[in-house]
């Protein structure tokens, strides 16, 4: 390998570290708001709707934000959301620490974050990735910073659980506002040029147009059922289990590692999830995918609460747990094409967001009204049941639209 080969071998490895550590960051932070539940509803005097709602607006912002910081993106660049998204999500947390009221604490955990949500995670920083890598090395590059974003996160949580044992739940936030902060120059590195996107004209379809078609597809409607069951199952878990577990007899060690294991399995399963869906059809491993979701949350709940059904249930759901981003990605692009795969996948997953909103409120408002999170659990389950169906009739050909010169694209 030559002096240039290295370089530029070193170059792609910091553009994907780069990536990676923004987005584990911006989805590790999001991930163990669960283990601020207690502390925070026991110090402040909350009750725990007040938590799951602000959680669930948080989920509904970050949804509305998204084909708009995706659209900014692809008219301006990538850093143009990065930036302001990490430097907006270090706001966010810092009024969170400070919040003396379920306002304040809405404001900053809810509006802040969710917005900052939408420059940060795996949508922006996928959108960058994609834009700087030519097609030969983009599959590697995005596996490669989902992966590194996956270890984030896994991470995320041993180091969150530290900071509020020993300096409590207001330290631990101020020092997760100033993480976001120091990972700003890592921005630089991910500077993209949207002109260089793909404007051979062999579509020239308008954006407007895109909208259009998407939402007359039958198709595009069921991928938004089938999110939003993904989003009310992922937010549930995440902000209630460690309470859930805690409320059964547990300590905070089993619900830490609880969310270690989901974090880590995830890695594993997100990038065998996205290679199965190079070779598989997606709507069928996307079906399967909620089925055995379904099927492993009616086998915990039926089964008594230890260690050992906690880390395999959680083992299980990690595994499964961000593998229907790459696929349901990977549908829309498939129907749809490329050109305004930002905006039709932001559309999409508005209703994966519009899911976490109710999963995460939900779990507490039920709790708060019955004293127990088994309503829920078994609503989950019917959404997964409900999605593995609905994905089974969708159309997944490619919708053949007239070129330029009056031929198929």
């Amino acid at each position: 390998m030559t002096m240039t080969q290295d370089k530029v071998m070193a170059r792609r490895w910091a553009i994907v570290l780069a990536g990676g550590a923004i987005m584990g960051a911006a989805l590790g932070v999001r991930h163990v708001q669960g283990l601020f539940l207690q502390p925070i509803t026991l110090d402040q005097g909350w009750s725990r709707e007040a938590f799951g709602f602000t959680l669930a607006m948080q989920n509904l912002i970050w949804g509305l934000a998204q084909p708009f910081t995706g659209m900014i993106a692809d008219r301006f660049g990538s850093t143009k959301v990065l930036l302001p998204g990490l430097l907006l999500y270090a706001a966010g947390l810092w009024v969170t620490a400070e919040a003396a009221s379920t306002g304040t604490f809405l404001f900053g955990n809810g509006l802040l974050v969710g917005i900052a949500l939408s420059g940060t995670a795996f949508g922006a920083v996928y959108g960058a990735l994609s834009r700087i890598f030519p097609a030969e090395h983009r599959s590697w590059a995005l596996g490669v910073a989902g992966a590194i974003g996956g270890l984030g996160q896994f991470c995320m949580v041993p180091f969150a659980q530290g900071l509020i044992d020993n300096t409590g739940w207001i330290t631990a936030l101020i020092v997760l506002a100033v993480t976001m902060v120091l990972l700003a120059p890592m921005v630089a590195l991910l500077r993209d040029d949207p002109r260089a996107a793909d404007t051979s004209g062999a579509d020239q379809q308008s954006m407007m147009a895109a909208i259009k078609e998407a939402c007359r597809h039958r198709g595009f409607w069921l991928l938004n059922l089938g999110f939003l069951a993904c989003g009310f199952q992922l937010a549930f878990i995440a902000g209630h289990m460690p309470a859930y577990l805690i409320d059964g007899g547990l300590g905070l060690e089993e619900a830490s590692a609880a969310l270690a294991i989901i974090s880590l399995s995830n890695v594993a399963g997100t990038y065998l999830a996205g290679h199965l869906g190079g070779v598989m059809r997606r709507k069928y491993l996307l079906s399967g995918l909620h089925f055995v979701r379904a099927a492993s949350m009616v086998v915990f709940v039926a089964l008594p609460l230890t260690p050992i059904s906690v880390y395999a249930f959680s083992f299980v759901m990690g595994f499964l747990w961000l593998g229907t981003v790459p696929l349901t990605n990977g549908l829309v692009s498939q129907i749809f094409g490329v050109r305004y795969i930002t905006t039709l996948f932001g559309i999409v997953f508005f209703g994966h967001q519009l899911g976490s909103f109710f999963g995460v409120w939900l779990g507490g408002a039920v709790f708060d009204a019955t004293g127990s999170y088994d309503p829920v659990w078994f609503g989950a389950v019917a959404l997964g049941l409900i999605a593995a169906v609905v994905h089974l009739p969708i159309d997944d050909a490619r919708i053949e639209r007239p070129s330029a010169a009056g031929v198929p694209a």
